[in-house]
């Protein structure tokens, strides 16, 4: 067995934003991938993205909010839920993904690309806002793949509080 198959697989933490806007509708991203390993690849997924060196989940956050959608807040939000599995990076390699999801609710439906990098910029190729219903009813792929469930959880976590 090579030393390359014995090491152990890198961590991957990462801050995703679950952005919901009055209406109960949530933000998500089509990503596209035109070239590398995931050419081909097409799904709907939630702006985030890696934590930098020195980041607490809750400041990349923060900064995934502002470079992906232009909303720029003082605080992350609440954190509404985590998931590990492993993941392929766009160029190909397998990590385990450590993900905490952030609860961000919007007055308006206003998005920014200008502070997005050159390679959100390419494979982020549109953007949605979807209803719970639409989600449990598209044959498009979306990720995370509980995000219904998640969505259900803070719904009725909200509906609860006094």
């Amino acid at each position: 067995m090579s030393a390359e198959l014995r090491k152990p697989m890198r961590r991957r933490p990462s801050s995703r934003l679950l952005v919901i806007d009055r209406t109960n509708r949530v933000l998500l991203f089509r990503f596209v991938f035109k070239r590398g390993p995931l050419a081909g690849q097409n799904y709907w997924a939630t702006p985030g993205g890696a934590v930098e060196a020195g980041e607490s989940f809750a400041d990349a956050a923060c900064r995934e909010l502002f470079e992906e959608t232009g909303i720029l807040r003082n605080g992350a939000g609440q954190e509404v839920a985590e998931r590990e599995f492993v993941f392929q990076m766009h160029d190909g390699e397998y990590v385990m993904a450590e993900e905490r999801f952030f609860l961000v609710r919007v007055a308006d439906q206003s998005i920014s690309r200008d502070h997005r990098t050159p390679s959100e910029i390419e494979v982020m190729t549109d953007h949605r806002w979807w209803s719970v219903e639409e989600l449990m009813s598209t044959s498009e792929k979306i990720f995370p793949e509980t995000l219904v469930a998640i969505l259900g959880r803070i719904d009725r976590a909200e509906t609860s509080a006094p």
